[in-house]
């Protein structure tokens, strides 16, 4: 196990004192997955990135540490259910709920804004995302990290695709 964790250790501290990703692991194997409708239209699948192992253990490693700024600093409003722990859709539906049935009860007005979101990750604007995590307190070799790990990346091809 130490001829394992030992270079992955070193690399990750590495990263994190330089505040850099290595060059060499910015790459990811990009296929095609279906998600719906008609299977010949190329527009019903989705481009899925597979990254290194290397670089699944770091996204992991970045994601703890961010979690527990966040968690710390009290940075997201205790009604954002995604990506954090103890939460769920189900506890955010039962909670939307209750509070439409509390306002009928008092005969209060209830109504609710949704939006989709489903494609958000797509539209990403990487500056503004490093702007707002130095605004929340990510700064230093932090933020050179995560710009590091978002700049300079590059794709291939499934060698299974044509």
């Amino acid at each position: 196990m130490p001829l394992i964790t030992s270079p992955l250790t070193y690399l990750g501290n590495k990263s994190i004192y330089k505040g850099g990703f290595p060059a060499r692991l910015k790459y990811s194997q990009i296929i095609p997955i279906f998600k719906k409708g008609n299977k010949t239209e190329l527009a019903n699948y989705r481009p899925i990135s597979l990254l290194t192992s290397f670089s699944k253990i770091f996204k992991k490693l970045i994601y703890t540490r961010l979690n527990k700024h966040v968690i710390l600093y009290k940075i997201l409003a205790k009604e954002k259910f995604g990506f954090r722990s103890n939460t769920s859709r189900e506890k955010a539906i039962f909670q939307l709920i209750d509070k439409i049935l509390k306002a009928l009860d008092n005969k209060k007005w209830a109504g609710g804004l949704f939006c989709d979101l489903s494609k958000a990750f797509d539209y990403v604007n990487h500056d503004i995302l490093l702007g707002k995590l130095k605004f929340y307190g990510i700064t230093g070799n932090a933020n050179k990290l995560t710009n590091s790990y978002l700049t300079n990346r590059y794709q291939c091809k499934n060698k299974g695709q044509s």
